[in-house]
């Protein structure tokens, strides 16, 4: 049936753990994982509770496919409120994880409540147990706290979810990491982890996933794969991962540089896919070493690099044993925010600070984006070097992103004040104009003012500034212009929420489209499931979203963008001279969503999904 029919109920403030069955309602109304995970949020959390309280809950959610034979089929979401934005946020992960959820037993994992002590929960089949992490994990990094784990129960095969010590320390865009760098990296779910004294989550699972209709189920997966693997999009992937996209919004005039005060980066030849490709004078090696991919991946988008040996970041004897072997590589989005977003030319220094974001449990896009808003205060005199602690934090300086990446992932130092998130650091320093976020989130890899459909999606995304919450980017990189784009955004939203509560990964939606998701959700899960249904629950799964941050005291003041976007005019490329017609897209949005002038869904809407 796709789903295990059951949940871990683990209360951190009793040190309880006990298994529940899962609401099979709910299962058919909003099939799993994103959806799934938000309706139970819905339920459980009241609109006045903030992110870092213990009754927030922190829910670690797979699909009805995650497990399964069906290609990507890895993917799990934390859901919770985020830590840095107080909205709805389900962060995305894929490697072993979510699968190891599922072959335990379980459809999710739902954490209430704060534990007395550091903990850490540790899960074999049946048997669940909150154990005392304080002498031993606690301060650890999330790579140290695997291996430990792993020592401890005496078993390799244990896959763990943790948070380093910027999670403990509450930097507000905490991530949860497994696997040693895929992550649950947006909106600080990390950062609520850390607040509830759950330092990882191990887990071994030896059951299997139960399918509907095995035939039915094994003849869409093999459809599947045949289109997929001869697609072109899965080949670039596999050879180059998502790194190309720099060169294509660069050229565009659309990629974020220097806080978005440029679209297009002049240094763009030392940090992009051919960068990472060429070799090194030091040792004759590239940056990239190889790709790698997920459980269930027959694309393998994952990049894996090593320093140059010879770089600054890794002189000292005991950083060079500890970061000089095979780490996770620079992707399109950490590579943007650790490079043209600072004004960064150095590939190895922006790998180097993606590693440590990766090892302690950083967003590198919040990461990036915070550093690069701490720049712009310091270049217009607002920061001082009494302020850094003598960090000269221009633009370009390579050395000042290092550094900076090793005090926020231990929260000291300035990395405390760049731990805090851009929108909460430019308050502070009183200019909150040079925070590009929404909803209090970090911009992603694009600039939206030549990218019109990607601005009202940032716009109205439930947790922030968001590139994996709707896909407008075929019409964007055609037509530089508002119309048209409210429909498209709104469909793409829809089904985003589809393909996040499946269990499988988006990457497959280049060759596939939503009647193969159907198709295989259809094999695997108990009733029928065709296209028009699948895209029915996308827009439930959209609305209550929606209504879970209305409770939450989110407005339509709250579906905007940072003032830069709105009446600076880009300087460079298709959008050159133009700003973000928001005002234009938005009306537009709300009607055809169902929801009234203040961003309300409206009776009719929740009537017609079967929302009460």
């Amino acid at each position: 049936m796709g789903w295990q029919g059951k949940i871990l109920r683990v209360d951190l403030t009793a040190m309880t753990a006990v298994s529940e069955t899962l609401n099979m309602k709910w299962a058919q109304d909003y099939l799993g994982q994103r959806g799934l995970a938000t309706r139970y949020m819905y339920d459980e959390v009241p609109g006045n509770v903030d992110s870092l309280d213990p009754e927030n809950r922190l829910i670690f959610a797979t699909g009805p496919l995650t497990g399964t034979m069906a290609s990507t089929g890895g993917r799990y979401c934390v859901v919770t409120k985020g830590g840095l934005t107080n909205a709805i946020s389900a962060s995305n992960s894929g490697g072993y994880f979510g699968a190891e959820i599922k072959f335990a037993g379980y459809d999710m994992i739902v954490i209430q409540g704060k534990a007395p002590h550091p903990v850490y929960l540790m899960i074999k089949d049946d048997d669940a147990q909150v154990l005392d992490a304080r002498d031993f994990i606690w301060g650890e990094s999330c790579w140290d706290t695997e291996d430990k784990i792993k020592a401890a129960h005496q078993d390799p095969q244990i896959k763990v979810a943790s948070i380093g010590v910027a999670g403990e320390k509450l930097v507000r865009y905490a991530c949860v990491v497994n696997d040693r760098d895929r992550a649950a990296g947006r909106s600080g779910v990390g950062t609520v982890m850390g607040s509830k004294n759950l330092k990882a989550i191990g887990i071994r699972g030896t059951q299997g996933v139960p399918i509907d209709k095995p035939a039915a189920f094994m003849q869409a997966v093999k459809d599947c794969r045949e289109k997929l693997q001869p697609h072109p999009a899965r080949t670039r992937l596999m050879n180059y991962g998502t790194m190309p996209m720099m060169d294509t919004t660069s050229a565009y005039g659309s990629l974020p540089t220097r806080n978005n005060r440029d679209v297009t980066f002049d240094g763009i030849d030392k940090v992009n896919a051919l960068a990472m490709r060429t070799p090194r004078r030091s040792d004759g090696q590239a940056n990239l070493m190889t790709n790698k991919a997920c459980f269930g991946c027959t694309i393998g988008c994952g990049r894996v690099s090593k320093i140059d040996p010879d770089h600054f970041s890794i002189k000292d004897p005991d950083k060079k044993k500890k970061y000089g072997g095979a780490v996770g590589g620079l992707e399109y989005e950490s590579g943007f925010s650790l490079a043209p977003m600072v004004g960064v030319t150095d590939i190895e220094a922006a790998t180097y600070a993606n590693m440590i974001c990766n090892e302690q449990g950083m967003d590198p896009i919040s990461f990036g984006v915070s550093v690069s808003a701490a720049m712009e205060l310091f270049e217009e005199g607002y920061l001082t070097l009494e302020d850094t602690g003598g960090i000269e934090l221009t633009f370009g300086n390579a050395e000042a992103l290092c550094q900076l990446a090793d005090l926020t992932g231990v929260a000291e130092g300035f990395g405390v004040e760049i731990g805090l998130g851009a929108m909460r650091l430019c308050e502070k320093y009183g200019h909150p104009e040079f925070a590009m976020v929404v909803k209090g989130q970090e911009f992603p890899g694009y600039d939206v003012r030549a990218m019109q459909g990607m601005g009202l999606a940032y716009a109205t995304s439930p947790r922030g500034a968001c590139h994996m919450r709707a896909s407008p980017f075929v019409d964007d990189f055609s037509h530089v212009r508002p119309e048209g784009k409210a429909v498209i955004v709104m469909n793409s939203q829809n089904a985003s929420a589809i393909i996040d509560s499946t269990g499988l990964c988006k990457f497959p939606g280049n060759a596939w489209g939503i009647d193969d998701y159907a198709s295989q959700i259809n094999g695997a899960c108990e009733g029928d499931w065709d296209e028009a249904r699948l895209l029915e629950t996308g827009e439930r799964i959209f609305t209550i979203e929606r209504l879970f941050n209305n409770r939450s005291g989110f407005t339509k003041a709250d579906d905007t963008l940072p003032q830069r976007c709105l009446t600076e005019p880009a300087n460079y490329g298709a959008g050159k001279g133009r700003v973000t017609e928001l005002d234009k897209m938005l009306p537009e949005y709300y009607e055809m969503r169902g929801w009234d002038e203040e961003g309300e869904p409206t009776g009719q809407l929740l009537g017609r999904l079967g929302i009460s």
